[in-house]
């Protein structure tokens, strides 16, 4: 006998619940017109888990409050190519979940995309409503408002939950930036292991991923902080890679990590994400060098070497042919470069932005000494404490967002034009940016991975509200 229910009669938006994610209040808009529902969702990363596909993301569910996080992990029932209203068309994976309306609760299915730009966070299409919705287009909310303060009661209830298993990826052991996270997460009376990268090994052909280190196959972490250098990049996000495909939350993804070093491919998604940056040149033949250069602009220009770290590999050509001097020079050496337009205004100085979820939690100005014009302080550089603008920090949290960096430091150069990203890091040192602010960085981002991971659990806290 088919289960009986009440029609429920919706506006054009409701307010509704998807108690199994933790989405406790999402403002979903109804759409006749649309087929398949859709969730907002970032940080969209696939792994297998017993033989079964699944997808872990990161859902905001209020565009007025993007501190608000909510980790989600679902089983992947699909993926099919939707064509959005813009006509764009897109494969979005498939996941099944229940959903709350009106006192009623049944399984729908949506689709993962990112609904950024968009008003309502959810869309409703005609596969959500079953035939227990009818749609009264010319009203809004007929089912009432759900109180968003409930994310905040869920906060306050995951704090008390369990301590965590913390395991933080690091060669160095002593370096000040491991240490202070260190100290930070057993303060917190959580326990930790610090872990060389480069000493673990996996078998990739396990049905069970795992990671040995010293002989012994490593346990199961709640997170993982990686704090992978940029000359093991590769080995770095493949280590990181098995973390996350064992389940485990991890504080930035190799997918981000990998972003952030290609100096390249990190330009190219900050220039469609519309962030401000200096002019930006690539070229490949010696003999596209001089048309390059004059589409960056007039000298002096800056050379970059895509592989270079802590102002190493960067080179300041005062005259156009002393920039395809150094620029065939380092081409004979199969070394790719970056040529960047010269911001004379910033006068040696930037500004590093630490950006922890969606906020920036610190910021000082690093000063280059006399006579140089790279000031990062491991060249010699001056640092003290800066206040920022609101438009700056907007461009370090776009920036660090675009690559779906969830811990990051942010160079900015003040120009004429406003702020211009630099460079985006994901293990931005602590001690220069700790020391000149006094602000405690490292237990923030113990704090954030305590809410990440406790959000996780949040579905059967969410059942108990309602």
């Amino acid at each position: 006998m088919a289960q009986k229910y009440q029609s429920i009669m919706v506006g054009w938006d409701e307010w509704v619940s998807l108690p199994e994610l933790g989405l406790v209040a999402i403002l979903a808009k109804v759409d006749t017109g649309a087929q398949t529902s859709a969730l907002h969702a970032v940080n969209i990363r696939a792994y297998e888990k017993d033989g079964v596909e699944r997808v872990k993301y990161v859902v905001h569910p209020l565009p007025d409050r993007p501190e608000v996080e909510i980790e989600c992990d679902s089983q992947v029932v699909g993926k099919r190519n939707i064509v959005s209203s813009n006509g764009d068309a897109e494969e979005r994976y498939i996941v099944r979940t229940p959903i709350r309306l009106a006192g009623q609760e049944w399984p729908i299915e949506l689709s993962l995309t990112n609904r950024e730009d968009m008003q309502y966070r959810m869309l409703m299409g005609r596969s959500t409503m079953s035939g227990r919705i009818v749609v009264d287009p010319d009203r809004s909310m007929l089912c009432g408002e759900l109180s968003t303060t409930l994310y905040d009661e869920i906060d306050k209830e995951d704090g008390q939950s369990r301590k965590l298993k913390i395991a933080v990826l690091s060669r160095e052991p002593e370096n000040y930036s491991t240490s202070r996270l260190v100290d930070a997460a057993v303060s917190r009376g959580h326990s930790v292991d610090v872990i060389n990268t480069t000493r673990c090994y996996m078998n990739i052909t396990s049905k069970k991923p795992d990671i040995h280190y010293q002989g012994v196959s490593l346990p199961e972490y709640d997170a993982i902080i990686p704090r992978v250098g940029a000359s093991i990049t590769f080995y770095g996000m493949a280590i990181v890679r098995q973390f996350e495909m064992m389940g485990a939350y991890t504080l930035n993804s190799a997918e981000a990590i990998g972003a952030s070093r290609d100096k390249l491919f990190a330009h190219q998604i900050l220039a469609r994400e519309g962030i401000g940056m200096p002019v930006t040149g690539f070229a490949h033949s010696p003999s596209d060098v001089r048309d390059m250069l004059k589409s960056v602009g007039k000298a002096p220009l800056v050379l970059k070497l895509l592989e270079g770290t802590q102002g190493r590999g960067v080179v300041l050509a005062e005259t156009q042919k002393a920039a395809e001097s150094v620029i065939q020079a380092f081409r004979g050496l199969k070394a790719n470069i970056l040529v960047q337009e010269f911001i004379a205004e910033s006068k040696g100085a930037d500004v590093r932005c630490v950006v922890i979820g969606n906020k920036v939690v610190a910021a000082m100005k690093r000063q280059a000494e006399e006579g140089e014009f790279r000031s990062n302080l491991h060249q010699g550089g001056s640092a003290s404490a800066v206040k920022i603008t609101a438009q700056e920090r907007a461009a370090a949290v776009k920036a660090a967002k675009s690559l779906g960096l969830r811990f990051a430091g942010v160079d900015l150069l003040r120009s004429n034009d406003g702020p211009k990203v630099l460079e985006v890091n994901s293990s931005p040192g602590l001690e220069g940016v700790e020391t000149v602010t006094g602000i405690n960085i490292a237990g923030q981002v113990i704090e954030y991975v305590e809410r990440a991971i406790h959000r996780r659990r949040s579905g059967s806290v969410a059942r108990r509200k309602y």
